[in-house]
């Protein structure tokens, strides 16, 4: 490999898919070390629901940004860039290949690509669209973005009133949609990305999850939701896995529906992850069960060429 040639190789796919798995074989194969695009896994708080590695796993390679932050500290995605970028920086000098997992695609596009520049708007927009969150819930939140920018309701994580605010409150203060100020005038990365996408049938993602979800209740996923109780107003706290259960430890609902609107949601998020990260017409797409010489082996043709 020409030494002047920095790789970063980013691996992406559903929730469930194995990314964990592959990113420290891939890290093994190549010598290096992984960074951790995962927004919910920065959170030291947050192990079982968030499937963060395991110690065994975080043994096996060295990892950047698991577990590093609180669930009362506010970490943004711009913030994250510019952490990442630096650690990037600091990496690159002793390996010539990096490897970057998640399956935020936001955090995911930030360090490859960087962020959007979106135009100020008045504050007061939204603090109006929390308060129709509020009084008239997420779905018509939903349906004013479907309205105003169908492309970005197709695209964005829908069920995040977060994302949808956001979007929203561009739309609104711009009069333009929120995707348009999409993918414009960016920096240029000092590395090549090559980006690895695990796919399987949808009923072979769907099964995955739910066992996944089996497994966290197995691992304590009550308990871990019961001790963050008090932080459940938190902006962190408010992901699919922890405000179900918050429901059902406030009374609102049965442990067996939590456990099955869990199970929904993530069958959900694995939804919109494919159709963020399908956007990428240069993502090199595996089975789920390729064989690690195959991806390498690709990878390495890649880097040649």
């Amino acid at each position: 490999m020409n030494s002047t040639n920095k790789y970063l190789i980013a691996v992406v796919g559903p929730t469930a898919i194995g990314k964990t798995a592959l990113s420290i074989k891939l890290a093994q194969h190549f010598n290096t070390e992984i960074i951790s695009a995962d927004s919910r896994q920065f959170f030291k708080e947050m192990q079982i629901g968030t499937a963060a590695p395991s110690p065994v796993e975080l043994a096996a390679a060295p990892h950047h940004f698991i577990q590093h932050k609180s669930v009362e500290e506010n970490y943004n995605v711009g913030a994250f860039e510019k952490d990442a970028l630096n650690c990037l920086e600091h990496l690159f000098k002793k390996h010539d290949v990096v490897v970057l997992v998640g399956g935020s695609g936001l955090y995911v596009d930030a360090v490859v690509k960087g962020l959007d520049d979106f135009p100020e708007v008045d504050p007061k927009i939204r603090e109006s669209l929390n308060q129709d969150l509020e009084t008239k819930g997420l779905e018509h939140l939903q349906n004013q973005l479907k309205a105003l920018d169908l492309k970005s309701y197709n695209t964005i994580a829908i069920d995040n009133p977060h994302r949808v605010i956001r979007a929203l409150e561009i739309c609104l203060g711009s009069n333009k949609p929120y995707s348009s100020f999409l993918n414009k005038g960016k920096d240029k990365r000092p590395f090549k990305t090559l980006t690895v996408g695990l796919k399987a049938d949808r009923e072979i993602i769907y099964d995955r999850i739910n066992r996944r979800v089996d497994i966290m209740m197995e691992q304590g996923l009550l308990d871990e939701v019961k001790s963050l109780q008090e932080f459940q107003q938190l902006n962190a706290l408010n992901t699919v896995g922890y405000k179900e259960i918050f429901n059902y430890l406030n009374g609102e609902w049965s442990l067996e529906f939590s456990i099955s609107e869990i199970k929904k949601n993530s069958r959900r998020f694995a939804k919109r992850q494919l159709t963020w990260f399908k956007r990428n017409q240069n993502t090199l797409w595996f089975d789920y069960e390729e064989s690690l010489n195959t991806i390498t082996s690709t990878l390495e043709k890649e880097m040649r060429s």
